[in-house]
């Protein structure tokens, strides 16, 4: 205080620093209430958010090693309880408040962390129906992860000895509180499954305060006995305490020495059902043999005398067989019949027959066509003479053999028929009806003069 009632001027970070070792050193602890708002995770595991009330605001920072041993994730707009110490950020030149713990107002941590685990399992569906198993009622291996000195095992060890000491018994050791034991107890369940055949498990505790049991709330022994193969039995702390683990066992035993009780029944009980059931099968088996007897009784009542039984037997087999003889000796009649038929109509369709059919229509057929020839010949000689006459009398042959000739002119042959054709000197040939001859035109007349110049020369 004597620096301002002196003229000593200060730098900024000089005076930052002087309100910074005030603030740690008058407020080195203080509890504040207030609202959590933006609220900021990074990556460095730092967290940082603002308390505030009605009139006032504070800006808040919980280191990664106070945040992470925190059981519930704080968020906007949760009331809170924190502790922590005053300092000064000297780059802004603002006062924070360094929180190294929080709780929740008007709950605790471990029972909003319950909370907020149970919300997001129950998401996830780990606690369905849909992935109970059935606890099997008589099972030969028990697996038991618990701790090997707590009461828990002492229960469960005195109800199985005296309920069924047949039963074989397979511990696994572990821590049930404290750090590191939800771990162990997860191994342990994983354990257990890796040995193979166990028939169920029993994973407890003895009761305690919520921290003792706070190891069957964690996340990784939740999920531990979601992924077992084997069925799972919770029994943690007494009927009062439900943790996590009861949520998503097969089956939830309100302490250890229930859980006993549910996986095995008593030897007794079992031998009293045995001694039951073998009652109710004697009892079933004579009454069923009673009504058989009576069964028989009145079926033998109802049978009449074999022999005579028998007799209308042989009775219906002689008529059956004289029927039989009856029937066969018809049908064979019938086949005999129809066989000379067929004899019949096979002779008269013989290939002999048939040829001999055929011979007799070709000669038939030949001397018709013999005298069908003879007419046409004799017409067609008839029509020949006709036509050989009528030749005759068109032939030039016939005009030559009455003197007269044909004269072609050489050398193409022509035949001539003026004197028009002719010219003297050309060379003709004469045809007669015997014979020819070549000759010379020494002259060629005209049609009016050929009759008064006599020819000199042929």
């Amino acid at each position: 205080m004597q620096l301002f009632k002196e003229r000593r001027v200060l730098t900024v970070s000089a005076l930052t620093a002087l309100v910074r070792g005030l603030l740690e050193e008058n407020f080195e602890q203080v509890w504040v209430e207030g609202e959590i708002s933006n609220l900021a995770c990074p990556q460095s595991g730092h967290c940082y958010f603002t308390l505030k009330d009605v009139g006032a605001q504070i800006r808040c920072v919980m280191f990664r090693g106070a945040f992470r041993s925190l059981k519930f994730t704080p968020r906007d707009g949760m009331r809170i309880l924190t502790r922590g110490r005053l300092t000064l950020f000297e780059p802004r030149g603002e006062y924070q408040l360094v929180a190294d713990y929080l709780e929740p107002q008007g709950i605790g941590g471990l029972q909003m962390a319950f909370i907020q685990l149970k919300e997001k399992l129950a998401k996830e569906g780990l606690f369905s129906e849909l992935h109970k198993r059935e606890i099997p009622k008589l099972p030969r291996r028990i697996g038991v992860v618990t701790s090997p000195t707590g009461a828990a095992i002492r229960d469960i060890l005195t109800v199985l000895n005296r309920r069924f000491t047949n039963v074989e018994l397979l511990i696994s050791p572990v821590r049930v509180q404290g750090d590191g034991a939800a771990r162990e107890i997860a191994d342990a369940i994983d354990d257990l499954n890796r040995v193979g055949n166990l028939d169920v498990m029993i994973v407890g505790r003895g009761g305690g305060s919520l921290e003792d049991l706070w190891a069957f709330n964690e996340e990784v022994v939740a999920r531990a006995i979601h992924r077992s193969k084997v069925p799972v039995i919770s029994a943690v702390g007494h009927e009062i305490d439900f943790t996590i683990a009861d949520f998503v066992a097969d089956l939830r035993a309100a302490t250890p020495s229930a859980a006993a009780e549910i996986v095995v029944a008593s030897k007794k009980e079992l031998t009293a059902e045995v001694e039951a059931l073998t009652h109710r099968l004697h009892v079933s088996q004579q009454r069923r043999l009673e009504r058989s007897r009576a069964l028989v009784t009145a079926l033998s009542r109802a049978i009449t005398d074999p022999s005579r039984f028998l007799g209308h037997l042989a009775q219906r087999v002689d008529s059956l067989d004289a029927r039989l003889t009856r029937e066969a000796g018809l049908i064979l009649d019938d086949a005999s019949e129809r066989i000379v038929t067929l004899t019949a109509r096979l002779s008269r369709q013989t290939p002999a027959l048939t040829l001999k059919r055929w011979e007799e229509r070709l000669a038939t057929l030949s001397l018709r066509l013999d005298h069908a020839m003879t007419r046409r010949l004799a017409v067609a000689a008839e029509s020949i003479g006709l036509a050989t006459g009528t030749l005759n009398a068109v032939s030039p042959l016939a005009t030559l053999s009455r003197g007269y000739s044909i004269t072609r002119k050489l050398p193409a042959r022509s035949v001539v028929t003026s004197s028009r054709q002719l010219a003297p000197g050309d060379r003709v040939e004469v045809s007669f009806a015997a014979g020819s001859a070549l000759c010379t035109v020494e002259q060629a007349h005209k049609d009016s003069d050929s009759l008064t110049a006599p020819p000199r020369s042929v």
